[in-house]
């Protein structure tokens, strides 16, 4: 075991500080000849995984051969994409994830043990599945980098999650998405043990002795005395201590709970990190324990112009709509398409309200009809960012026209929740 951290509850960390611990574990570690490093993709850009993936090069240099951003599921980085997140790191280091088709499977869990972590909601057997390029490539080391945040998939974003889901293939991304949906989003997330965390800890366990040893360098993002935004907390380790050190800070810093629940909030997506309801209804999964009955979400997405990531997945988004677990279930048994993609049963789960509230999107790049179909409200996004200007607004409750709101900038970053729900 190695863990390494430096943290503090209100004290960012300066450049320097990160670049200082995370040298002295390098230096500690010995010569590494072939490096594989495993960030995040632009979806977690505020993470500061790009800069310390800079770190990384200057320390290695050559013997970093291989950068492999953890898409999952999302769509490749552009080169303008890598450029403003990873700098002047050269664009031949990095490698694009296909999660459909550029994996291997390094074994598989029972479906005995799935009936057991899940109470007997899914009996399959999980493959643990990933990028080739983690076994097959003559790597000594792996190096995963990323954020420890609450997360509606896995509780708690990151660890061994940015392995087998964030280079995985359709069979576990598909399984471990579907079993947390089933589980109840709702008693998983800011959790970092569940049913997700003990199926990802368990796949660690038992295979990855199959790959090189891996290296976790995990940040915990929040803001200091003074409301500035940056990195709190550094992990580094190469076992669970540090994730479940991380989680611990990020509960007390990126966690909100509510004494009453909300009436009206607004959420504002970035259009450089969200340009699909995939990633944007982040704003639904990140709130959801926050809405009152009969209230209304605002989602203010000026990048939004599509539904899901990959074609597939679009499509079938368009088809079944975000309509609920009760109906997306009903569909998984009736629909083949929908049962043999069961990360997009999920996301239609995570992505409804359950008819509890409404969910008003505003997307630049969708019209009236599609967000409709989808089961959602709309409303035009050029008037609704003229009735809430995010320039005017602070995060947290807001007076303006004579309404209360509660705004979010970036959903990404936290998760809120009415205390009651969260027991």
């Amino acid at each position: 075991m190695f863990f390494s951290k430096q943290a503090s509850e209100n004290k960012i960390l300066e450049s320097k500080d990160i670049n200082d611990l995370l040298y002295k574990a390098l230096y500690s570690l010995g010569p590494q000849k072939r490096v594989l490093a495993i960030p995040p993709d632009k979806t977690r850009i505020h993470s500061r995984a790009g800069e310390i993936t800079q770190m990384i090069y200057k320390f290695y240099g050559n013997n970093l051969t291989d950068i492999l951003p953890a898409l999952g599921t999302h769509a490749p980085m552009t080169k303008p994409d890598i450029r403003s997140m990873f700098g002047d790191i050269p664009f031949d280091l990095f490698r694009v994830h296909d999660w459909r088709n550029d994996v291997i499977t390094l074994g598989t869990l029972p479906g005995e043990f799935l009936n057991d972590i899940s109470d007997g909601k899914v009996n399959y057997p999980w493959e643990a599945q990933v990028n080739r390029l983690l076994r097959d490539s003559g790597h000594n080391m792996i190096i995963s980098i990323g954020q420890v945040v609450p997360h509606e998939v896995a509780g708690m974003a990151n660890f061994n999650k940015n392995i087998f889901i964030g280079t995985g293939g359709p069979k576990g991304i598909n399984k471990s998405h579907f079993l947390g949906a089933v589980c109840d989003m709702e008693t998983i997330m800011g959790r970092a043990d569940n049913p997700v965390r003990a199926l990802l800890n368990e796949a660690d366990r038992s295979f990855s002795h199959l790959l090189p040893k891996i290296l976790y360098i995990l940040t915990v993002i929040g803001n200091d005395d003074k409301g500035n935004e940056g990195v709190i907390g550094l992990f580094i380790g190469d076992d669970k201590v540090c994730f479940y050190e991380a989680a611990g800070l990020s509960m007390k810093k990126n966690f909100t709970l509510m004494d009453k629940p909300l009436k009206k909030a607004v959420v504002y997506l970035d259009p450089a990190e969200f340009e699909s309801t995939w990633l944007g209804n982040k704003a639904i999964y990140r709130t959801r324990m926050a809405m009152a009955d009969n209230s209304e979400l605002i989602i203010l997405a000026p990048g939004v112009n599509t539904f899901g990531e990959d074609p597939e997945i679009d499509r079938l988004i368009r088809k079944y709509g975000y309509r609920g677990t009760k109906h997306t279930l009903d569909m998984v048994k009736k629909n083949k398409d929908l049962n043999n993609n069961l990360s997009a049963a999920a996301h239609l789960i995570h992505g409804s309200s359950e008819n509890r509230f409404k969910i008003t999107y505003c997307p630049g790049g969708l019209n009236r009809e599609e967000i409709e179909k989808a089961n959602f409200e709309f409303a035009n996004l050029k008037n609704m960012l003229k009735k809430y200007p995010p320039e005017k607004l602070q995060m947290g409750i807001n007076k303006i026209n004579g309404e209360q709101i509660f705004y979010i900038p970036n959903p990404a970053l936290g998760l809120w929740s009415e205390k009651k729900r969260f027991k």
